[in-house]
């Protein structure tokens, strides 16, 4: 029988701590001891000590109890250092290997790796560590406490231990009868956790979209249902735990209430000594009652708390069956977009929705709008970072998807509005797309977008640049990634708001060089100056986007008119 993906995952980050549990183990049989000898010395001292008369003899027993409790105490000190040898290097690789799936899941665009594999790496795998060790130290309790005196009453009295064990074993009946129901009830509450966390983050991830809707409201209303519904199923997991009373009176109040009370007649026609009934009511009392408290406890909170948190994290960390990586390449740079509809989570609105594209080999496209209409997201989406909902795009007509990685990642290149200059010399910056490239590409690739001058100024290629960049501006780092996309084998540049930082008499210097170096140029505008740039210009503002040039869409659109307008007043 293949054992649940839970109790896999935590054999797995455990079983390099058999040794240390294995300790712990022994000194948790020697910790019951005196549990286990109670009762058994309690009766002697009753019955061969106090009530034949030899206080001494009593006196004696009971000091044997005490010194079997000192050895416990010795055996508790003992416990913890070893309890915490097995649990502290549970964290670091249960968190390594969450941080690990969650990657993978971010990396597949997984519906929930927004907002749930945050809340699994700081919430439910920190849980695991916390709950592991506190269900070692009630699960030793337990057997030291319950099974012990279990034990115990079976060697003091077959007829107490037998009734006893059948009103404790309809006590454990009811228990089990409601786990299944509260496993369920606690996954969801783990489920409306994670769901918080997806909601929150669409919401942050979507900032800009909902500052320019004025829909302020409308997402604190979305992150307040989903609130709203994990209160609710956290009373509806509360209402679960009422069941610790009749399992409670079932499996300690009553028997021992039953054998106070039938001690005259047991006494008598059974022939139990008033030492067994004080020694089966110790093993009640001190036993079996924490025993059963902690199994409910526990078993209610702390390890249904833990299979269900194991059971989440097992499903995130199941390595998925992925789909070989394509081996397909382009023959040109045209790319196309094919009913495409993008969304950061499965119940979000649409960012992209329906969009279709075409820009044939060669095309210079603008992609201009107000601010969250969703051109960064078109720019990733066009790179192949992003995978559409619906829809596909496709590069020489043959799909992101089913292309070899490198021959992806070598034909499009994207260049963020982020610079990234990284410390190295400035040939290295330059070439880092292209290590192969030669003195006169380098010239030719500087002289195009404008870099001459800080090549100059930095006293040429083999110059060094700093950890962060030193004290080059933005514009400068904006340019030397410029040039880096100049010298690139890519025939596909995408240009997201990458020439922010630069004068417009400079942007235009370097747009229309790479405009013009062959391939594939996509802009996301920053200036409407680049639109009147452009071969073509798409327009995304409302639920249908606007193609056309610079010229046809000022007549067409308002809003493009607008923005140009704008732009130049």
């Amino acid at each position: 029988m293949t054992a649940p993906p839970a109790a896999r995952l935590l054999h797995r980050h455990l079983r390099g701590q058999w040794p240390a549990m294995r300790r712990l183990s022994a000194w948790s049989v020697v910790e019951s001891l005196p549990m286990f000898a109670s009762g058994l010395l309690l009766a002697r001292a009753v019955d061969h000590g106090f009530l034949a008369g030899r206080t001494m003899t009593g006196l004696g027993w009971l000091a044997v109890l005490a010194a079997l409790y000192a050895v416990g105490a010795v055996a508790t000190g003992r416990v913890y250092p070893w309890l915490a040898a097995t649990v502290e290097p549970l964290r670091d690789s249960l968190v390594t290997e969450v941080v690990a799936a969650a990657l993978r899941r971010m990396a597949d665009q997984a519906p929930d790796a927004a907002g749930a594999s945050v809340s699994q790496v700081t919430e439910q795998a920190e849980a695991v560590r916390a709950l592991v060790g506190t269900a070692l130290r009630n699960v030793r309790q337990l057997v030291s406490a319950g099974a012990a005196a279990l034990v115990g009453l079976a060697l003091l009295s077959p007829l107490l231990a037998l009734v006893i064990c059948l009103s404790v074993a309809l006590a454990l009946g009811v228990y089990a009868a409601f786990v299944s129901l509260q496993i369920r009830r606690y996954r969801a509450v783990i489920r409306q956790a994670e769901r918080i966390g997806e909601v929150a983050a669409t919401v942050v991830h979507g900032v800009r979209d909902v500052a320019a809707c004025a829909a302020e409201d409308r997402a604190a209303a979305a992150v307040g249902e989903v609130v709203d519904t994990q209160a609710e199923a956290l009373r509806a997991y509360a209402r679960t735990r009422w069941v610790r009373l009749p399992v409670l009176a079932l499996g300690v109040h009553l028997p021992l209430l039953a054998l106070l009370v039938l001690s005259p007649y047991l006494t008598a026609h059974h022939g139990l000594t008033a030492g067994q009934i004080a020694g089966g009511a110790g093993y009640l009392v001190t036993g079996l009652q924490p025993g059963i408290t902690v199994l409910v406890d526990a078993g209610g909170t702390l390890l249904l708390s833990l299979a269900v948190v194991l059971g989440r994290l097992a499903e995130v960390c199941a390595v998925p069956e992925e789909p070989p990586p394509g081996t397909a390449t382009a023959e040109s740079s045209g790319i196309e977009a094919e009913h495409v509809t993008f969304a950061y989570s499965p119940r979000a609105a649409p960012v992209i929705e329906d969009l279709s594209l075409h820009v044939p080999e060669g095309t210079h496209l603008a992609v201009v709008g107000p601010s969250g209409t969703g051109k960064s997201t078109l720019a990733n989406l066009l790179a192949g970072l992003l995978e559409p909902r619906k829809g596909k795009i496709t590069l020489g007509k043959v799909p992101l998807p089913h292309l070899d990685p490198a021959h992806l990642r070598s034909s499009i290149a994207l260049i963020p509005q982020e610079s990234y200059v990284f410390a190295g010399t400035l040939r290295d910056n330059l070439t880092y797309l292209n290590p192969e490239a030669a003195a006169p590409a380098l010239e030719e690739a500087a002289a195009a977008v404008g870099l001459s001058e800080l090549v100059d100024r930095l006293g040429g290629y083999e110059s060094d640049i700093p950890p962060g960049g030193g004290d080059l501006s933005q514009g400068e780092r904006q340019l030397i990634t410029l040039a880096r996309a100049y010298l690139s084998p890519a025939r596909v540049i995408v240009l997201d708001e990458a020439t922010s930082h630069l004068d417009p008499a400079t942007e235009a210097r370097a747009e229309e060089a790479l405009a013009t170096r062959g391939g594939t140029l996509i802009v996301i505008a920053h200036r409407m100056t680049s639109a009147e740039r452009a071969h073509q210009v798409l327009l995304l503002d409302g639920p249908v986007p606007l193609l056309g040039t610079h010229e046809t869409l000022q007549t067409r659109s308002r809003t493009y008119a607008d923005l140009v307008g704008h732009w130049h007043t």
